[in-house]
């Protein structure tokens, strides 16, 4: 058996692997390959390689500026900037679309569609839902489009690459959520201590109930007791003068018979 692990498959490695070797020409091939290729949506790595940072001056700047705006920018800043960018194709125009829902929904997690028609530049309604829904199989967003209230509501969203000046920001949220943590887990404590307060209650009042049952049992065997007791000493007596009743009756059929006896001898 083999003993290989299985490892995550980064689909940009390929890229930043060739751009070690590649200048100039062979450097603006690989930025469009990379730009073209499905499932390539971070490109921080390929523009810090230094033959690519070499473009950012010179005939190719225009190449080194469209693969920072994939990395960073959204739709609208490559229409303010297309005189000077190079021409995109159809699927990057598609890509680059993605890449904007992606930070339009790091602000707003419910984007209406007016927001979306205006920033993405699209025709109508439909080719809308057909870029959304193709931006949820490329697994770039997790969501659902809600058709009633006009608007898609994003639960997941890929990680765009990160810019120097965005560190404040990350630093901030990540404090944010820090303290929102120690509030919901202060917060749990507080049930746990409250919960445990209401299980010795709990146990408290049931001892209670449990020892004032044992009494009652108690109580009502002590009287029956009592009151087998009596009844035994009712019947007992009752025997008892049953007995001397009869013994008197005989006594007086006795005492009857002698007289007769008498005369009858005389």
């Amino acid at each position: 058996m083999s003993d290989t692990k299985p490892t995550s498959f980064n689909p940009l490695e390929q890229f930043v692997l060739l751009a070690k070797s590649a200048k100039g020409a062979a450097a603006v091939e690989l930025i469009k390959q990379a730009l073209e290729s499905p499932g390539v949506y971070v490109f921080g790595e390929l523009l810090d390689m230094p033959n690519i940072s070499e473009l950012e001056i010179g005939q190719f700047q225009p190449y080194y500026n469209l693969l920072k705006l994939f990395a960073f920018g959204t739709y609208q800043e490559y229409l303010k900037n297309i005189k000077s960018l190079p021409e995109l194709t159809a699927f990057q125009q598609q890509k680059l679309r993605h890449l904007t829902i992606v930070t339009l929904s790091e602000t707003n997690k419910c984007i209406p569609y007016d927001m979306l028609v205006q920033e993405l530049e699209m025709k109508n309604l439909r080719e809308l839902e057909d870029l959304v829904i193709e931006a949820i199989y490329g697994d770039v967003i997790r969501g659902k489009l809600d058709q009633r209230n006009g608007r898609l509501e994003v639960d997941f969203a890929i990680g765009r690459d990160a810019q120097v000046n965005d560190i404040g920001r990350i630093i901030r949220t990540l404090n944010d959520w820090c303290e929102a943590c120690d509030a919901i887990l202060g917060a749990v404590e507080t049930q746990v201590i409250n919960a445990n307060c209401e299980k010795e209650r709990h146990i408290k009042h049931r001892a209670t109930i449990e020892e004032e049952v044992l009494n009652i049992k108690k109580t009502l065997k002590s009287q029956i007791q009592e009151t087998d007791e009596i009844s035994l000493a009712s019947e007992t007596r009752n025997e008892t003068l049953g007995d001397k009743g009869k013994k008197l009756v005989k006594g007086k059929g006795l005492k009857t018979n002698a007289p007769n006896k008498f005369w009858n001898k005389s």
